[in-house]
């Protein structure tokens, strides 16, 4: 999910698809271009991503880290980019490809879970909140986009069960907006202030950690129902985490918490 501004929004690639919007596709593993779409990609990893296929492999997440993910700081960008890395082969496949299909196919990222639509943040000042919106992008060689089996763009995110990870994917694109602007300082984006950051919306495993065996604490007020949520479900700790960077680098007041 892209966060966009008003003056970018005509010069992405796609077609826009308004509320009401049809496109035509269907996947299926005997059509001839199957799986082709799983190769060579920059493909994003949102918080949520990580959770979900972390969870499914049954690994910790600094092991999924280290194993699956590259992790980019692009110049002019003041919060890493997480990728997918990519298979040491000439194809450069997804390494949860198989021959079947995608083996982790419940728990596939949202990006692969959106295609062929993909779906941004539209923030216009003169609104009060952000909007979502969509644009149907196959890339060429998808023969899938020639079938008869029509959608809107909110069918096709029912049918691919894709509510929960649309709603966490917009919580993240707002968190990582307030981004475009240096909020480091002199520590800079790898100091000890960002790897908290990074730590409190990629790393699951190691924030609880932090939450419940470091002084955390004893230096906030957390409500007991929130703290309950958070000590047995990723989803809600990432939620808190949110909530939590917010607050730590930008001075961002929480309803959950607050320091003593």
């Amino acid at each position: 999910m892209k966060y966009i501004d008003l003056n970018e929004i005509d010069q992405l690639p796609g077609r826009r698809l308004e509320k009401n919007d049809t496109f035509n596709f269907r996947c299926y593993p005997e059509i001839a271009c199957f799986n082709r779409c799983c190769r060579n990609l920059n493909l994003f990893l949102y918080p949520y991503d990580i959770v979900r296929l972390k969870n499914k492999l049954n690994v910790t997440s600094d092991a999924f880290l280290e194993k699956y993910v590259d992790i980019v700081l692009r110049p002019s960008n003041f919060f890493p980019e997480v990728l997918l890395s990519m298979g040491d082969n000439p194809e450069k496949t997804c390494p949860f490809l198989r021959h079947s299909g995608c083996s982790v196919y419940p728990d596939r990222p949202d990006a692969c879970r959106t295609f062929p639509v993909e779906q941004g943040v539209l923030y216009d000042v003169q609104q009060d909140k952000p909007e979502t919106i969509h644009f149907f992008r196959p890339p060429d060689f998808c023969l899938g986009q020639h079938e008869d089996t029509v959608w809107t763009s909110r069918t096709w995110s029912d049918d691919q069960d894709a509510t929960v990870y649309h709603e966490m994917t917009a919580r993240w694109s707002e968190l990582k907006r307030l981004f475009q602007t240096d909020p480091w300082g002199c520590q800079g984006a790898d100091g000890p202030k960002a790897k908290m950051a990074f730590m409190a919306t990629y790393n699951m495993d190691q924030f609880r950690e932090f939450l419940f065996k470091s002084t955390f604490l004893k230096r906030y007020r957390v409500k007991p129902k929130v703290l309950k949520r958070i000590r047995s479900s990723d989803t809600e700790l990432m939620k808190f985490g949110f909530q939590w960077v917010k607050f730590y680098v930008w001075g961002i007041p929480s309803k959950d918490f607050r320091l003593k």
